[in-house]
């Protein structure tokens, strides 16, 4: 499935709870708050598709089935799916928001497979969320506090008023050992709640104190809004801690994937298929305060393969619809190393990556201080490709004016060149770098072409592209149409079409995705067996081995039957016989064209055993060709 990893501190969420949070929500509902739907005949709903652009509606809702499909983008699910993807959700978090939606209480199984139990009302990432949500009221007001002086002059040096710590709720840790702690635990929160928030931690005389102490903090939100930890700026000079404290690792907070912005970013991201990757909060909220609202920054960590994952969930970074990752780096040293960092992650990203550095070194929130918000867009605009940055910052090493200088720069960047995603760009750049260097394009093709494959080289053009089988029949051939609707059959109506479904197997089909479609429902139990509905579906979805079947299945699940009025048997009975009568005449022609190919003098035995087996499938076929006469 798309990851049901619904495994949590408190436990697993029951199936069978999701099973019932999936069958009480009414998909239209929960997709109506955001797209507008309108029918599209045979009781399905049509509208603009949210997850990509498009100028006539080609996304698709089946309340009666509780799926939705979008025939422009591929994209489609239930309405977990739904809020997973346009709320940019964790499937736990889907689920829950489901559940509290329609009134049902959600029962977890304990991890280490103990006997289940309803979770209480608020299990331990409510709680967490819940008092980071206090401590972030708390140190808001205490920005405004006498002794908070230094951190809102801090603020205000870098171009901030009052308006954006508010926005970013900004906040002020006072100095005090414990004024945070004792403050939560008279909100009901105990020792060990605020010991795994991170907000709080041992002294060495055993009591409890708070981590955060004289600095000026931001909030750090997830996806969804929650905030799940704090990033710290020391303000005294008498603080020999370091410059930035963050939060540590905890249940719900993870550096390696947590985001400062996102919350705010995410929308636009998707929208305008862009992010702006910056090194700082104040950097993020210089950007978003000057019109680039797409910015967002690691919290005390690398940039790393998690953070793009992320990304790339919100770009849509696919094939189809590549987007652009633009990181901004300081312009000295540790700015250029990060930047090569950054190429080298660039092959996990379909998207273009470019890099953004302001020619006087000034990171976005100085520009903004310096010379404008205009400034900070023009920084963004002014981007040039990752790989041409990295590829200047190598040459520059060495001395071009020496013909070992030359050739050490060759070697040194014609790996660079070799990974270059767009295999059609590398010609082009084959040709910069041999002018660069002011060598014949000869010997850097080669140099190319030897790094491109060199032992562990990986073949970045086809990561990420699953291997889809290829059809021998035309995409509108008679067999493939009756095979499509045969298995909408068995998704749509399996209660109807359940038995006669069954009775086919796999072999009849000749489409290998639909092959694996009609395996995944054998290994889902068997459309006799199941009572449709999105449950089914997504059952269905989940034991598919491969993408293109897993959505091929979304697209059956919502596409409107060959047939007008009411489904009845006999429509499911002239399906199945068509299917078949396909297979079988395709096996009456191969075994007509072995014979042809047999001497029935000096293989005679073979020859009669072919000739009876032809006259056993021409009886059969011509039995289903009566079966299925009717039309489609």
């Amino acid at each position: 499935m798309y990851g049901e990893e619904v495994a949590e501190m408190t436990g697993r969420i029951r199936d069978e709870d999701i099973a019932l949070v999936r069958e009480r929500t009414s998909i239209a509902e929960v997709i109506s708050d955001t797209v507008t739907l309108r029918s599209a005949g045979g009781g399905n709903l049509k509208g603009l598709c949210p997850f990509h652009d498009e100028k006539s509606p080609s996304f698709n809702v089946s309340p009666a089935r509780n799926v939705w499909y979008c025939f422009g983008c591929g994209a489609g699910g239930d309405a977990i799916k739904f809020l997973m993807d346009a709320e940019h959700l964790s499937f736990v978090e889907s689920v829950e928001r489901l559940a509290a939606r329609v009134g049902l209480q959600l029962r977890y199984v304990a991890t280490d497979h103990t006997t289940p139990r309803a979770r209480p009302q608020q299990g331990q990432r409510q709680r967490l969320v819940a008092a980071h949500a206090a401590a972030v009221e708390f140190y808001r007001a205490q920005l405004t506090t006498p002794g908070a002086r230094p951190a809102r002059e801090f603020l205000a040096r870098r171009g901030f008023d009052k308006a954006a710590a508010e926005r970013y709720a900004c906040g002020f840790a006072p100095d005090g050992w414990d004024l945070l702690t004792r403050h939560l635990r008279q909100q009901g929160f105990s020792h060990d709640e605020l010991v795994t928030a991170g907000l709080s931690r041992p002294a060495r005389s055993g009591s409890l104190i708070d981590r955060f102490r004289r600095r000026l903090l931001w909030p750090i939100r997830d996806l969804t809004g929650d905030v799940v930890g704090f990033g710290a700026r020391k303000l005294f000079d008498d603080d020999d801690s370091p410059k930035y404290l963050n939060t540590p690792e905890t249940p719900i907070y993870k550096k390696s994937h947590v985001l400062y912005g996102i919350d705010q970013a995410k929308r636009e991201i998707a929208k305008q298929g862009k992010v702006v990757v910056v090194e700082g909060y104040t950097d993020v909220m210089a950007c978003h305060l000057a019109g680039v609202p797409t910015a967002v920054a690691t919290c005390g960590t690398a940039f790393g393969t998690d953070h793009i994952g992320v990304l790339r969930r919100l770009l849509l970074d696919t094939d189809a619809v590549a987007g652009e990752i633009i990181f901004t780096f300081d312009g000295d040293a540790a700015g250029q190393k990060a930047a090569l960092r950054a190429f080298d992650d660039d092959q996990r990203f379909v998207g273009r990556t470019f890099i953004a550095v302001s020619p006087d070194g000034m990171d976005p929130c100085e520009l903004r201080l310096a010379k404008g918000e205009l400034a900070v867009r023009d920084l963004v605009a002014s981007r040039e490709p990752l790989v041409d940055f990295a590829l200047r910052h190598v040459i520059g090493r060495h001395d071009l004016d020496t013909v070992d200088g030359r050739v050490e720069a060759m070697r040194r960047a014609a790996p660079l060149v070799a990974k270059i995603k767009d295999r059609e760009k590398r010609p082009e750049y084959v040709r910069k770098l041999a002018g660069d260097l002011g060598m014949e394009i000869e010997p850097v093709q080669r140099a190319v072409l030897a790094a491109a494959h060199a032992p562990g080289k990986t073949n970045t053009a086809s990561r990420g592209a699953p291997a889809q089988p290829q059809s021998p029949s035309p995409a509108d051939s008679p067999q493939v149409t009756v095979e499509r609707e045969a298995l909408k059959l068995a998704l749509q109506a399996p209660v109807l079409a359940g038995p006669m479904f069954d009775a086919v197997e796999a072999t009849e089909y000749r489409n290998p995705v639909h092959v694996a479609v009609r395996a995944a429902v054998a290994a889902a139990g068997g459309a006799a067996a199941a009572t449709g509905g999105a449950v089914w579906i997504e059952s269905v979805r989940h034991a598919c081995e491969d993408l293109a079947a897993q959505a091929l299945v979304g697209e059956l699940a919502v596409e409107p039957l060959r047939i007008d009025g009411e489904l009845d048997p006999r429509y499911v009975s002239v399906t199945m016989a068509r299917l078949q009568w396909g297979a079988v005449t395709g096996r009456i022609r191969e075994l007509k064209s072995r014979i042809q190919r047999i001497n029935p003098v000096s293989s005679k035995d073979e020859y009669f055993a072919a000739f009876g087996e032809l006259l056993s499938l021409e009886q059969h076929a011509r039995a289903l060709r009566e079966q299925a006469a009717g039309g489609l």
